[in-house]
């Protein structure tokens, strides 16, 4: 360990800040949010640094410097950006026996500034010892993603019982277990999730019982996105790192499943045309039924659960059961894959609307309303739908779309090997056989797709090697 990590209280404290850009800006916003008191030289300053002399109340002091202001500093910062200006900062800060930063120059640096995640009253700081800054803020980058929002309130939530649990539970060991099974459990997800309220309630009842409440299950439907493990939201990470058990699709990518605990039962339970792994009657049973045994169910789909998922069937499901239920919504295979193939879903020199429909139903495609869909200032997408392309196709030239209507075929859509095959409508059969189309893929009809995206495949393909 190259340098001794702390956190130190600076509300109220002088601290000394020498420039005039806007890393100073930048700086004495840092300090003002942790109450400091600071004194800022700068002769000329920026309108960025006086909008933060302004927004933190600090004193602004356009003369040279003088020892003076160092002896009545506690901390000195440096942000010149002038190599001379930086190097006389330190020294005087030095000389008058005070602890320097000098903005991205470690060498003068008494101490350096960590990337910072901050959470209320948790603070999580990352230090590279000033050698990689960019490297710092992408570890931050990465906790950040982990860390809920709402962990300082949970924090705060805490602290305003603790008295009271020490007083009713006063071995230490117990006292550990029972805030462990507490900021664990539903208690804690309440808090996240705003509802103080009822939380309070079921702490309250915890600690007159002396343990908390048993442990109640309950259901996730998590949308895990198109495929790219990266457009997973934080909240789905979230509770793919709280599962107990996690029930998954065939859409979602493995990488997706790196966000679970270790120990996470996971139960596969796959779809794919007149090939069902487990039919949906069984699938709601087994959430009903792992709930109801106190565990935390994520039942994992591509893409979003409520469109084209089944979500909702499942939704009535649990509630009719009266198991508690979440939906955590995920970026929909249309959009996310639209933007990495490049065009937009709507483009108001192309198309005014968007619509989604399935290729796959309980009747087939036949209940569709095809002259509503043959409109060609809108872009139809097709979710599940190569293998009735060439029905789908048929049916839009029937209802008066032109045969010519541009078409593209995303494949592995968002993934590193996702495939944009572009054609006609009337195509569309003959395009998915010629290439082979076998992955998971979506049709997308209308203007919009005759956006290059060339730029966007090259980017992609370059991130893949």
């Amino acid at each position: 360990m190259r340098s001794f990590p702390l956190f130190l209280k600076l509300e109220g404290r002088p601290v000394l800040l020498v420039g005039a850009g806007s890393a100073a800006a930048a700086k004495l916003r840092l300090l003002g949010s942790a109450g400091a008191r600071v004194a800022v030289v700068a002769q000329s300053p920026s309108a960025d640094l006086l909008a933060a002399v302004a927004d933190t109340r600090a004193e602004l002091v356009r003369d040279a410097l003088t020892p003076q202001l160092f002896a009545s500093a506690e901390l000195v910062f440096g942000a010149t950006g002038n190599e001379a200006d930086d190097r006389a900062v330190a020294e005087q800060a030095h000389a008058a026996g005070k602890l320097v930063n000098i903005v991205d120059r470690p060498e003068l640096s008494d101490f350096t500034m960590p990337a910072i995640v901050d959470r209320g009253d948790i603070v999580v700081a990352v230090s590279t010892h000033g050698a990689s800054p960019v490297l710092a803020q992408r570890v931050r980058a990465a906790i950040e993603s982990v860390l809920p929002p709402g962990l300082g309130r949970l924090s705060q939530f805490a602290q305003r019982f603790r008295t009271a649990i020490q007083s009713r539970i006063g071995e230490n060991a117990a006292r550990r277990r029972f805030w462990n099974q507490v900021l664990s459990g539903p208690i804690a997800a309440a808090v996240l999730a705003g509802d103080e309220k009822r939380a309070t309630r079921d702490l309250i009842r915890a600690v007159n019982r002396g343990e908390p409440k048993a442990e109640t299950g309950r259901v996730s439907l998590v949308g895990a996105g198109p495929g790219d493990p990266e457009l997973l939201t934080l909240r789905a990470a979230r509770a793919l790192r709280e599962a107990d058990v996690i029930v998954y699709d065939k859409l979602v990518d493995p990488a997706v499943l790196e966000y679970a605990r270790r120990d996470a039962r996971r139960v596969f339970v796959g779809k794919s045309k007149s090939d069902h792994t487990l039919p949906q009657a069984e699938i709601n049973a087994l959430l009903v039924a792992e709930a109801r045994s106190g565990r935390h169910v994520v039942r994992l789909k591509g893409g979003d659960p409520f469109v084209f998922g089944r979500g909702g069937e499942e939704l009535d499901v649990l509630v009719a059961e009266g198991v508690r239920v979440e939906v955590v919504p995920g970026i929909t295979a249309a959009t996310g894959c639209a933007a990495y193939a490049g065009f937009p879903l709507t483009h108001r020199d192309h198309a005014s609307s968007v619509v989604f429909v399935s290729g796959q139903s309980k009747d087939g495609v036949s209940d569709l309303d095809w002259r509503a869909l043959a409109n060609p200032r809108q872009t139809i997408v097709v979710y599940m739908g190569v293998s009735a392309a060439g029905e789908v196709a048929g049916k839009l030239i029937e209802a008066g779309l032109g045969a010519s209507t541009p078409i593209a075929i995303v494949e592995n859509g968002t993934r590193w090997d996702q495939r944009v095959i572009k054609g006609e409508l009337q195509q569309a059969a003959d395009l998915i056989r010629q290439h082979g189309v076998a992955g998971p893929a979506l049709l997308v009809i209308g203007e919009v797709t005759r956006a290059a995206e060339a730029g966007v495949r090259a980017e992609l393909k370059a991130a893949a090697e």
